[in-house]
């Protein structure tokens, strides 16, 4: 009974898509096949959080489709421990196991400061026995008394050796190293779309400011530094603080008011110690938020003595999203959101979906009013609707109970007088 009650509910609950309660279209582009539409920072203001809204029609019929959003590279949390780990013609060496699938950057977890160190890495597919193949020369540096920060990440090529043997040339003893971690690649490199940018900082005591306002429902991913071509060296702390516009309409009042995180970014071209360095860290990751208002987003650099860097923009990216969908040539498909009552469909399409390499790019139409719409009826209880004529009817009722019962009250006699 319980189980069935609940289903009704949930029936009466969920909302049906309908085209007349979408208040934004946009048409796509004819084609025919499998069809993919990257779906543009544009829509998301006016579409419901995560796109949950978003529906397809074709000749006025709903069209299954996939919305999926592209991957970031990502660090193996777990770190890989060296293996055979030691000293050889004075040179620190171990091997390492390395996971399957294929693999790009290693970043090597080494104790110390104030290094620079030239690492040899070769490849094989079993630990002993094969012949090794080489991979390349990378160095690794920690330069903290120049205040030019660190870096142990070698930038290997697209690799799937199970084995790699390292070879350190340098003040680094086997003691130093203490782990790897190992960057995994995603099917296909992923792809960023610009949501907000800016060059024009603001300059507080030693620091560089620069503020971003970012429309309601529409997502950071990451923070991308453009410098100009000098300084060749800079090493610069920057912390991001993420904070609602209109606090009064944050989703949850238990939710903290602002967001923060911070990184660092890095750029050396230099040859120290007759090693050459090139190493550029740009890209911070965003602080996940999910609020669902604009949001004011501040990002400060620290120069400390140092002249302000000189950035051509600094940029707020969101990772590529895509819907695709099955085109039938010669029709016509139209693009609807702005319908907030839409939780995300489930289509069979999606849970089935392939990929194809010649799947064809559709574009989209600019975003038009449906002339169509009209808002939905409010389905709820007329308690909820009208809160407080039920607290103005409830006001009443108790004062004409108080009425009802002074009048009630009979006056105390008094004795008479002796």
């Amino acid at each position: 009974m319980k189980l069935s009650a609940g289903i009704l509910l949930l029936a009466m609950v969920a909302a049906t898509p309908e085209i007349k309660y979408f208040r934004y279209e946009r048409p796509i582009q004819p084609s025919f096949g499998q069809s993919c539409l990257v779906v543009d920072p544009g829509i998301f203001p006016h579409a419901a959080p995560r796109l949950a809204d978003l529906r397809l029609y074709r000749d006025g019929a709903e069209t299954p489709f996939i919305l999926s959003a592209d991957a970031p590279a990502e660090t193996t949390e777990k770190s890989i421990t060296p293996l055979n780990l030691g000293s050889r013609d004075g040179q620190t060496v171990f091997d390492a196991s390395l996971p399957d699938g294929p693999y790009s950057d290693l970043q090597l977890a080494v104790k110390g400061q104030n290094f620079i160190a030239t690492v040899t890495v070769t490849g094989s597919q079993t630990e002993t026995g094969s012949t090794e193949s080489k991979i390349g020369d990378y160095t690794i540096f920690d330069l903290t008394d120049q205040k030019l920060g660190r870096s142990t990440v070698l930038h290997l090529p697209v690799s799937d050796f199970r084995y790699l043997h390292f070879s350190i040339n340098g003040p680094i003893q086997p003691q130093s190293m203490t782990g790897i971690s190992v960057v995994r690649l995603p099917a296909s490199q992923p792809q960023y779309l610009t949501v907000a940018q800016s060059a024009q900082m603001t300059q507080k005591d030693r620091s560089s400011v620069l503020t971003f306002t970012v429309p309601a429902h529409l997502p950071v991913e990451r923070i991308l530094f453009n410098p100009g071509a000098s300084p060749a060296l800079f090493s610069r702390e920057v912390s991001i603080s993420v904070a609602p516009i209109e606090e009064s309409l944050a989703v949850d009042a238990a939710e903290p008011k602002t967001v923060t995180a911070s990184g660092s970014i890095l750029r050396v071209h230099s040859i120290q110690n007759g090693r050459r360095i090139d190493e550029e860290r740009l890209a911070i990751d965003a602080p996940w938020v999910e609020i669902r208002t604009p949001t004011k987003w501040t990002v400060t650099i620290e120069n400390g003595d140092d002249a302000p860097l000189r950035l051509e923009s600094v940029q707020l990216q969101m990772l590529e999203r895509k819907l695709c969908f099955e085109a039938g040539g010669g029709s016509s498909y139209m693009l609807y959101y702005g319908d907030p009552a839409l939780t995300a469909p489930s289509y069979d399409y999606a849970k089935l979906f392939t990929l194809q390499a010649n799947a064809t790019q559709v574009t989209a139409g600019a975003e038009q009013a449906n002339l169509a719409y009209q808002p939905r009826p409010d389905t709820r209880p007329f308690t909820e609707r009208h809160a407080a004529l039920l607290w103005v009817a409830l006001g009443a009722v108790i004062a004409l109970l108080g009425a009802i019962a002074l009048r009630s009250v009979k006056p105390v006699s008094q004795p008479p007088n002796t």
